[in-house]
């Protein structure tokens, strides 16, 4: 287990419909069940759905907290064992507040996120202000892509323009036909950024996903494939790159010991602003 500081993960896409949030969802669900303490922020701001998939309501959220009228904590949803939903807000509303307001928002009452194990911030598609700022500040990145064409093309430049600011990049392959494919995709866009892209960094293969109807199905009936079908195919897919990620960053060199991590990770954020 990670005990010495909150492992802080932002999943990625350059492209939207590549089943990021849906990812980002169970990989912390997986996180959690393997007995991880987990949270999961929801850092596609204006363009929130974490709530969604997880079919759960909160009477307040991230723009509530940025009002004055509740804290972070008191926003917090409980969605299983050891995991935690920090809710944002879709529409335009929350984009008009200043980052010192958004720091003290996120400060306030933010001691439990403390006790985590990992942090999941599930940012938005493409290349945005907030998403390069997680991007920036995180422990960890992943990027989710598809075989689409145009989303392995985005996948690319999102790594070359996140390659400048952090230098641990990950790549999982969803909505593949088969092991192979994955694969293959992952090499290619290795090749062209190793071949095209100067600052040194490093781009590990967390694995694929194949195309699924049970998947298909969990996102109709907002529920988490993980969950409901632990056994299928697409659940050892995950499980597998939930497993992967683990060990990698548990053979990393263990972090100096520090307190208040979040709110560290928070500063780091503000400060890049």
């Amino acid at each position: 287990m990670i005990d010495q500081k909150t492992k802080v993960i932002a999943i990625a896409s350059g492209k939207g419909g590549v089943g990021k949030s849906m990812i980002s969802a169970n990989i912390s669900f997986l996180l959690a069940d393997k007995g991880y303490k987990v949270g999961i922020f929801d850092g596609d701001i204006g363009l929130s759905n974490l709530d969604i998939i997880f079919n759960v309501k909160s009477k307040n959220n991230f723009l509530n907290v940025l009002k004055g009228e509740c804290t972070l904590e008191d926003i917090k949803i409980t969605i299983d064992n050891n995991l935690t939903l920090i809710p944002s807000e879709s529409g335009d509303e929350i984009l008009q507040y200043e980052p010192k307001v958004i720091q003290e928002a996120l400060l306030k009452k933010s001691s439990f996120l403390d006790k985590l194990d990992y942090l999941i911030i599930d940012t938005s598609s493409g290349i945005g202000n907030f998403t390069k700022i997680f991007l920036q500040c995180a422990d960890e990145i992943i990027i989710v892509t598809t075989s689409n064409p145009l989303a392995i093309t985005d996948a690319y430049t999102l790594i070359k323009i996140t390659s400048t600011i952090n230098k641990n990049l990950n790549l999982i392959v969803n909505m593949t036909e088969n092991e192979k494919e994955g694969k293959v995709i992952y090499e290619n866009i290795r090749k062209v950024a190793k071949n095209n892209i100067e600052t040194p960094f490093s781009l590990n293969y967390l694995g694929h996903i194949e195309t699924s109807k049970n998947i298909s199905k969990s996102i109709k009936f907002r529920q988490l494939f993980t969950k409901t079908t632990p056994s299928s195919l697409s659940s050892f897919h995950l499980s597998e790159i939930v497993d992967n990620l683990i060990l990698q960053l548990e053979n990393q060199a263990p972090p100096k010991k520090t307190k208040n991590s979040f709110k560290l990770f928070i500063k780091r954020v503000i400060d890049n602003f």
